[in-house]
């Protein structure tokens, strides 16, 4: 369906502008225009509202809504024994596809249109299972086909699978638990493995033993690659990410409710490394860019670096986070021929009121429920559809999953 977003305040970020009274054209699930006076068959009166790109989380597990805030004084320690230890011993397929359709349908609620889903399926199984559940959201991801931190690694025959799953708004990608927490000779044979698969390499990381330079002494690093916190790595090695190429998702609010280490969004930004936003985690913060983009602003007071304004934060969270996956040339602005993944906010809803600068209000005062319209590829967001369904399901799987003792 061709249509036409009108008379909105419109809000690009590659560069940053507001512009009042605009109207964005949609032909064919792709941006056509941006500007005034531009018609089409269908005509969506856009007054009192603001439209933007779709919103671009470049780290998260989308399962884990299935555990839920469980105990969100959580420390990254307790996170990784008393949640996935036990959980991921028993996660089947089943409920693997139950959490990823859940945490897919939160983040379009959100206006999050893209997202990378680190998985930690273990086999092709839970990887077609998720990516099944991610299909029927209506969500653009990246699905991260990766080892769980407690478990058998994915197979080499089970990843050359995976990677044939992808396709339509779905990209795959290795999520192996990369050179902070495997031996180098397994690290090297899983970066070969995705180069000849033609998968992007996403993974996280910690300061200790140098891993970029590892990488780099290998032969490893290139800009196929998107590192995921990373809080304590030295200045030398966030320069070698940028010099190539490569992308960091940082989680603020994860990181500091778990202890990663000290908030690093000055240092990246003033070391030039390409920089993306991510929730990584429900099982302590909210689900939603707009708590995030607060979380990066606030704690850029905390770090030391270049300045950090909340348009620098607005691009962390669309134009940037889609360099960062790999996906710039798709999403993440208004530019002309770009996918159609907007997202339509309510700008007289009394939080946004009386706002002057209209970037600084999506990012320092707009929330989940200022969301009015949500547009992946052209196509509106359908997300409450499935809710009553999905609630059973997901308290049927919420009933054999048990984390540890709290």
């Amino acid at each position: 369906m061709d249509f036409v977003l009108r008379n909105a305040l419109v809000i690009d970020t590659d560069p940053v502008v507001a512009l009042p009274g605009t109207d964005v054209l949609i032909t064919d699930g792709r941006i056509a225009a941006v500007g005034e006076g531009l018609t089409a068959g269908t005509v969506i009166d856009c007054t009192g509202r603001i439209v933007l790109p779709g919103f671009v989380d470049t780290h998260r597990h989308l399962w884990q809504v299935l555990v839920r805030s469980f105990l969100a004084e959580m420390s990254l320690g307790e996170y990784l024994e008393k949640i996935l230890r036990p959980v991921q011993a028993v996660l089947s397929p089943e409920d693997l596809a139950i959490g990823t359709l859940a945490g897919a349908l939160e983040c379009l609620a959100s206006g999050i249109t893209t997202v990378q889903d680190y998985s930690f399926a273990p086999t092709f199984d839970h990887a077609e299972a998720a990516v099944q559940a991610l299909r029927e959201s209506g969500i653009r991801a990246m699905y991260g086909y990766g080892q769980p931190v407690f478990g058998p690694a994915c197979s080499e025959e089970d990843v050359r699978r995976g990677a044939g799953l992808g396709g339509g708004l779905v990209d795959i990608a290795l999520a192996p638990l990369g050179p902070s927490f495997s031996d180098i000779t397994v690290v090297e044979r899983e970066w070969r493995l995705a180069r000849s698969l033609g998968l992007r390499v996403v993974t996280h990381v910690a300061g200790h033993d140098n891993p970029i330079s590892a990488l780099r002494d290998r032969g490893l690093l290139d800009a196929n690659t998107t590192f995921a916190h990373g809080n304590d790595l030295g200045d030398d090695e966030l320069k070698l990410i940028a010099e190539a190429g490569a992308g960091l998702s940082l989680a603020p609010a994860v990181e500091a409710a778990m202890g990663h280490g000290k908030p690093m969004v000055r240092r990246t930004r003033a070391l030039g490394v390409p920089t993306g936003l991510g929730v990584d985690s429900v099982t302590v913060v909210a689900g939603d860019m707009f708590s995030l983009m607060r979380a990066t602003l606030l704690s850029a007071h905390l770090s030391e670096g270049a300045h950090v304004t909340p348009a620098d934060v607005l691009r962390m969270a669309t134009i940037e986070g889609a360099a960062v996956i790999g996906m710039a040339d798709r999403v993440g602005s208004l530019g002309v021929g770009k996918q159609a993944d907007l997202v339509v906010l309510r700008a007289d809803d009394l939080n946004l009121l009386g706002a002057h600068d209209p970037i600084a209000a999506v990012v320092s005062a707009a929330h989940p429920g200022n969301v009015e319209k949500v547009f992946v590829g052209g196509v509106r967001s359908q997300r409450q559809d499935v809710r009553l369904q999905l609630d059973g399901l997901s308290s049927a799987a919420k009933s054999r999953i048990r984390p540890g003792n709290r």
